[in-house]
């Protein structure tokens, strides 16, 4: 069976999500990769094919693939003989693969934690209701669309990987009631984005407004720091940082709060990950009962004592 995975690309380079979901897709069936923009350079398709990818689909569709209606038509083109289509699961392709379930008739999941197949059917794992219940998906239909989570998957090369094909994809743009007149890209932080950072690092209400630590703790673990969003309506540090029903949801591998008492808003957003630590001068704060492991105090005594317990063991 033909698994498509389209390949989320950043300056031409492969993102770690999407070596996560090829495979994931090799257990499903043979994987393709579907590339949406500008065509990929040699790099990028020798790592598609380590990671178990046959070909490499080029849609050479440029800024269009921006517009979520066009990006759609591309990938129906692109996926006309895949019995299943893997995106990572985001703001933008929610809404792409919306439009393409409409074009193609498929089933559609989206914000999986995995899949695998059952009698011959894709059934996909995720939480729910803000990681209150577990639940799993059958899709019924003839083809299947999955909108998986970052870090959900450990990526990993292919035992046998071959050189991929590259094939280019003839691709008839639709008519569209809106059009793109400009791009400008925002400055992105340096590091890893939120949402695929394997470690995330959050301060809430208890930093004051001073994320110092904050950011050092999630430097020295590899990670990016997230915010509550008390923190965000602060304005001590921007929205893009917020964790949250209403912001990013993160499954990192390592969560650790900082003086965020838990509301149901928060945790929505990050109650699924792997490992919880949570850092409260509060005993009775809410997240506590989701926490692996908590520690009562405050986050300005707290953290430098494991930043240096850290360092202290690296080094030795």
């Amino acid at each position: 069976m033909s698994v498509a995975v389209l390949i989320d690309h950043r300056s031409g380079d492969v993102t770690r999500p999407s070596l996560e979901a090829l495979t994931l897709a090799r257990g499903l069936g043979s994987p393709v990769a579907v590339w949406l923009g500008d065509a990929p350079s040699a790099d990028a398709v020798a790592q598609l094919g380590e990671y178990g990818a046959a070909e490499v689909r080029v849609a050479e569709v440029g800024d269009e693939a921006r517009h979520p209606a066009k990006a759609a038509a591309a990938i129906a083109t692109a996926t006309e003989d895949s019995s299943v289509v893997i995106v990572i699961s985001t703001f933008v392709t929610k809404e792409i693969v919306t439009r393409l379930a409409v074009l193609t008739g498929a089933g559609v999941v989206v914000d999986a934690a995995g899949a695998e197949l059952v009698d011959g059917k894709v059934e996909t794992f995720q939480t729910v209701f803000a990681a209150t219940w577990n639940v799993r998906t059958r899709i019924d239909a003839e083809r299947a669309i999955v909108g998986v989570r970052p870090n959900t998957t450990q990526a990993s090369p292919a035992e046998a990987p071959g050189a991929a094909t590259v094939v280019a994809v003839a691709v008839e743009l639709p008519e569209a009631r809106e059009r793109i007149v400009s791009v400008e890209p925002v400055p992105q932080e340096d590091g890893v984005p939120l949402s695929e950072a394997p470690v995330v690092v959050s301060g809430g209400r208890g930093t004051g407004g001073d994320y110092t630590l904050v950011a050092e703790f999630a430097e020295l673990l590899g990670g990016a720091v997230g915010a509550s969003r008390d923190a965000t309506d602060e304005g001590w540090i921007s929205h893009e940082h917020m964790v949250g029903q209403t912001g990013t949801t993160v499954t990192p591998a390592l969560y650790v709060a900082c003086g965020i008492s838990g509301a149901v808003h928060h945790r929505g957003g990050m109650q699924a990950s792997g490992t919880i630590v949570c850092i409260n001068m509060d005993p009775d704060a809410p997240i506590f009962e989701i926490s692996d492991f908590g520690v009562v105090g405050s986050l300005f005594d707290v953290i430098p004592q494991a930043i240096e317990r850290i360092k202290a063991r690296r080094a030795g």
